[in-house]
């Protein structure tokens, strides 16, 4: 008796194990099947992300407004993209949404249409005081001759040891064609946005006094002090390996601590403790304890002779050891300088972001150091001639540099840059500085509904997505308030229709999506930008009524099916039950 009493408790305890472990059941998006939701868990924090992801926040989705029903393409040989929500491969960053300011803009804070452009993005971090300029700038001068550092020289060496105007650049100069410090904090608060200063290195360079590293590193450490704890994130310098920044070659004869003409990383990883030391000592005489400061690494294979200077990831890394909170890194993508396809364009998100982010892991596996979060605070592409980066096609690349940020795990992106030059339409910045041919100053291009689209309409978690087709990708989120999101971009040049599933999912009703595409103007390379097929009367930009634009709307029931223009993209969200 006591063996059968034993067997009955046992198939008993498994009947409740059993009816314990049962996923509830669900009708899924394409028609009556029946599937069990199995619900994600959320991963470890990346090293690549840190402390960068402190800030994330749960996110609850509301249908728009106003909505359009639209009817449903044939699913007859439709792209198949699958979606599942049970694959969470990260939490959303919110800090990968974030521009680059820079002094020649002017004192913009004063420009209320650039001002209400910026504030509707939502960077959430805006870089200051700008790229190679940061190197040649001091924060607390006027631009007048008195104020300028005693030790700083009035010219300064190229590449090839030729001498030139220093032309340096001041954080107090007033006048219109500049930006001023303070102005620069005002734009801070009046956005919403978090701040990352980048501190002059180039100084430690070619400053002629005793020891200029430590005369530069108080030059930062004033800067933090002045700051008073207003930002968190910090950097040394701006691209200090490369041969087009001041301070890559200096003249050893008005040196007086013994450095080599050419910089080598060794010297910046020694010079960038110093720095951490003053900047972090300030930081705590004004109360901010959680100062972060980023070093500068090369964001592909440096072993050769990239960008001037051999080694250098190695050299930094192993100078500087675990000093820094964080790894910064630039990304421009396209080869530089070639009038690139659009084909090309297209296809660097996902292969450079992969790549740079292997070679940055390698480089801190070699060096022997913690790996930290990876910043990509600049960002953009650099093809030339035919208007690529003021086109719908720049556009395209900002959505899928940022779904691939997510996927590999960058902590944070900052794309460069506001406002430029037009430069015949080789202008890498967002908004119209005032010299593009027939357009309003401070109108926005392409990239900024892209991203703006893509903020808006991307859930708190990425999730897992494929597509079978290789010109249409795919990038899956969901919603903490239950819904479930994916992002589509038509990298090819004819329309595709996609039928989207989403796997581990309880739908509602219906689904909600915006189309975005460029026009026939200038071909692929379109400076206009359509919003379910509402464009702008100008010559460039988008609608101006983009955020209240009626969202197509369709059932679930029966599939989700719909059609990606070419060279266009879809931000969908389906609802939940």
């Amino acid at each position: 008796m006591g063996n059968i009493k034993n067997t009955l408790a046992i198939m008993m305890a498994s009947f409740i194990a059993l009816q314990s472990c049962k996923k509830t059941p669900a009708v899924n998006n394409s028609g009556g099947n029946t599937n069990t939701i199995v619900t994600g868990t959320d991963p470890a924090v990346a090293s690549t992300q840190g402390f960068f992801l402190d800030n994330w926040a749960a996110k609850t989705w509301a249908a728009p407004a106003t909505t359009q029903s639209v009817s449903k393409p044939s699913a007859n040989g439709a792209v198949a993209v699958s979606v599942d929500l049970s694959q969470i491969i990260t939490k959303v960053s919110t800090n990968i949404y974030g521009n680059n300011t820079n002094p020649f803009m002017g004192q913009y804070v004063t420009e209320p249409v650039l001002m209400n452009n910026i504030t509707a993005l939502s960077p959430k971090i805006l870089r200051a005081p700008g790229g190679s300029l940061s190197d040649v700038y001091f924060w607390n001068g006027d631009g007048t001759k008195t104020q300028q550092p005693t030790d700083a020289p009035d010219t300064l060496l190229d590449l090839n040891g030729k001498a030139s105007p220093s032309n340096y650049w001041y954080g107090y100069n007033t006048q219109s064609w500049t930006f001023t410090v303070d102005n620069y904090y005002k734009v801070l608060q009046q956005t919403g946005s978090t701040g990352l200063i980048t501190v002059n290195y180039g100084y430690a360079r070619y400053g002629t006094s005793a020891h200029p590293d430590q005369a530069a590193a108080h030059l930062a450490a004033n800067w933090v002090r002045y700051d008073k704890g207003r930002t968190k994130y910090w950097e040394i310098g701006n691209e200090c390996y490369g041969n087009w920044e001041a301070g890559y070659r200096i003249d050893p004869s008005k040196n007086k601590d013994g450095q080599p003409a050419i910089i080598t990383g060794t010297v910046y990883g020694t010079h960038f403790k110093v720095f951490a030391d003053s900047m972090r000592a300030a930081a705590a005489q004004v109360g901010n304890t959680n100062i972060k400061i980023g070093v500068v690494l090369t964001s592909s294979n440096d072993v050769g002779n990239n960008a001037g200077v051999s080694n250098w990831n190695a050299d930094v890394l192993k100078a500087a050891g675990n000093s820094p909170d964080f790894f910064v890194v630039h990304n421009y993508y396209t080869p530089y300088n070639q009038n690139s396809t659009a084909p090309t364009i297209l296809s660097t998100p996902a292969s450079m972001t992969s790549s740079m982010m292997s070679w940055i892991k390698t480089s801190v596996q070699a060096a022997g150091v913690t790996q930290k979060p990876v910043a990509m605070d600049e960002w953009n592409i650099q093809a030339v001639g035919s208007g690529q980066n003021v086109s719908n096609i720049a556009g395209l690349h900002a959505v899928m540099t940022l779904g691939e940020a997510l996927s590999n795990q960058v902590s944070m992106a900052s794309r460069w840059d506001l406002a430029n030059g037009w430069a015949n339409g080789d202008d890498q910045g967002m908004f119209n500085i005032g010299d593009e041919p027939g357009a309003t100053k401070w109108n926005a291009r392409p990239a900024f509904y892209y991203m703006w689209f893509f903020q808006n309409y991307i859930g708190d978690r990425l999730v897992a997505s494929t597509s079978d087709n290789p010109n249409i990708v795919s990038y899956g989120s969901s919603y903490s308030s239950g819904q479930a999101g994916v992002i589509l971009v038509n990298q090819g040049s004819i329309d595709q229709v996609v039928s989207v599933t989403f796997k581990n999912f309880a739908p509602g009703n219906n689904y909600y999506y915006y189309t975005l595409n460029g026009g026939a103007d200038n071909a692929p390379f379109s400076r206009k930008l359509y919003v379910n097929g509402i464009g702008t009367g100008g010559v460039s930009g988008g609608p101006a009524n983009y955020a209240s634009i009626a969202a197509n709307a369709a059932g679930i029931t029966g599939g989700i099916t719909l059609t990606v223009p070419a060279y266009g993209a879809i931000f969908l969200v389906a609802d939940k039950k």
